[in-house]
């Protein structure tokens, strides 16, 4: 037992309960912000923090999926050709990974992969919100059966499964926004419900993929499980009381500051510190940027669609179905 209490077990728990607070409050995938934070932790290398947090992963995400199960949200006949799409990728991902890069570029060409999951998982974030305020504005009719596109919904699967086995980012973002596409008649619950169905076996897959190729530290999973359940569970229980519109945005942020930050770190070139080192004030620019350009972006998105720049509905109100019932009583 004194072997699993690293120096750096503490520092571990910490991330895990304060990134699973974030996860309980916005439902958001732990692996966009998770690996990041353990990476520039320096709790380990690309491949052993991936294949950790897609183990605790597997263990919080089965609790949400049973929940949704069992209120009959999930549209299961959507999540099964997702998951048919979605495992077979998220097995095969990670060696391919390994066939095609050299041993000693292993880390480096992870973080790249991460990197710019990171900033995929921010643009898509942001993408999902604009498609929301658009369906508010005019309004449609929620469609509890709609007519499954296999085809489109097993290259959803497929393109998801590669980017989760490979960066364990992208099971509640990419996934979730090519289903808004897919499918806008989807009820918002019936839409994370499916969502989160399917993200089991498909994170469970890429977890096991990257146990055999990498193996499994155990000292860094079992402080990520201690701390990241109980986060997961207080975020869930003081959400309502939260202003998720300024977390929500803040995520959108963050994911592009550490997406940046690991292509530095990685030596993409045309940032390139490289050397397992960073341009501190190229990333602190950047999101001092974004702090003040996102919000204007926003309310000019707002006043498109014939809204106030501010207030009503909220980022947090736009995730949920009240809106968009609302909608279809509004002018378009």
């Amino acid at each position: 037992m004194a072997d699993l209490i690293s120096d750096s077990f503490f520092s571990i728990l910490a991330a895990g309960f304060f990134v699973g607070i974030v996860v309980g409050l916005t439902g958001m995938g732990g692996g966009a912000l998770m690996t990041p934070a353990l990476i520039f932790l320096g709790v380990g290398d690309a491949a052993t923090v991936v294949t950790a947090d897609l183990t605790a992963a597997a263990v919080y995400k089965t609790g949400g999926a049973i929940v949704h199960k069992r209120e009959g949200s999930p549209n299961m006949q959507l999540a099964k050709w997702l998951i048919l799409g979605s495992v077979p990728m998220a097995l095969l991902g990670p060696h391919l990974v390994s066939w095609f890069t050299d041993p000693e570029d292993l880390d480096k060409t992870l973080k790249l992969c991460i990197g710019f999951a990171l900033l995929l998982a921010a643009l898509t974030y942001a993408l999902r919100l604009y498609i929301n305020l658009r369906r508010v504005r005019r309004g449609h009719e929620h469609d509890e059966t709609p007519k499954i596109r296999p085809l489109a919904t097993l290259l959803v699967g497929a393109l998801g499964g590669l980017l989760v086995g490979v960066t364990s980012v992208g099971s509640g973002s990419v996934i979730m926004i090519a289903l808004l596409m897919l499918y806008p008649g989807l009820a918002a619950v019936r839409l994370v419900g499916t969502d989160l169905v399917q993200a089991v076996p498909l994170v469970l897959a890429a977890a096991i993929s990257n146990i055999v190729l990498h193996g499994l530290d155990w000292s860094l999973l079992i402080p990520l499980v201690i701390g990241s359940v109980p986060g997961t569970l207080l975020g869930s229980k003081i959400a309502p009381r939260v202003p998720q519109s300024f977390i929500r945005r803040g995520i959108v942020i963050v994911l592009t500051m550490s997406g940046v930050a690991l292509l530095d770190k990685a030596g993409w070139a045309p940032l390139g510190a490289g050397d397992d080192d960073t341009h501190p004030m190229l990333v602190g620019v950047i999101g001092l940027v974004m702090v003040v350009v996102v919000p204007f972006v926003w309310g000019l998105l707002r006043k498109q669609q014939g809204l106030p720049m501010f207030g009503s509905p909220t980022v947090a109100e736009l995730e949920g179905d009240r809106y968009e019932r609302a909608g279809r009583d509004r002018p378009a």
